[in-house]
């Protein structure tokens, strides 16, 4: 993921709209793109990172050179313990980093704000984020154990 390929978010709703979108992306990762996401994870590659995109996409990558990252970096190194457990128990570690570097995202964004609209930030959040896991987990569908 070379730098930030889509604009800043600037408002709450912006802000909670990137964080939608990298969380779809994720969770397509992690359910319907998942022999796609493990074959990219080869443990013979250097240490990739999983991305979550705005646009509901990801991506398997090295992480940022540019020092500091623009963005906080997701976990690093995710390919290296494919191999050494089980599938399931590996996807559910990569979810937990993805879980906290979208929230590190989402709040990185989100102390640009002042007080007040941080606070409203994380109210919205809150709220919307419950209204998608309402409707995520009527449609849940999760990759057969392998």
């Amino acid at each position: 993921m070379e730098g930030i390929p889509h604009p800043i978010p600037r408002t709450v709703e912006e802000v909670f709209n990137d964080f939608k979108g990298r969380r779809s992306g994720l969770i397509k990762a992690l359910t319907t793109d998942v022999d796609k996401f493990y074959q990219q994870c080869d443990p013979e590659k250097e240490n990739l990172c999983l991305y979550g995109l705005p646009n509901e996409t990801w991506e398997v990558n090295l992480p940022v050179e540019e020092v500091p990252p623009e963005l906080p970096e997701p976990a690093l190194g995710i390919n290296f313990a494919r191999d050494g457990m089980q599938e399931k128990d590996w996807l559910s570690l990569v979810a937990v980093h993805s879980d906290s570097w979208l929230l590190a995202v989402a709040f990185y964004f989100g102390a640009r704000f002042g007080f007040g609209k941080n606070e409203r930030y994380i109210k919205w959040k809150q709220r919307k984020t419950k209204e998608i896991e309402g409707k995520f987990n009527q449609e849940k569908t999760l990759p057969d154990d392998k």
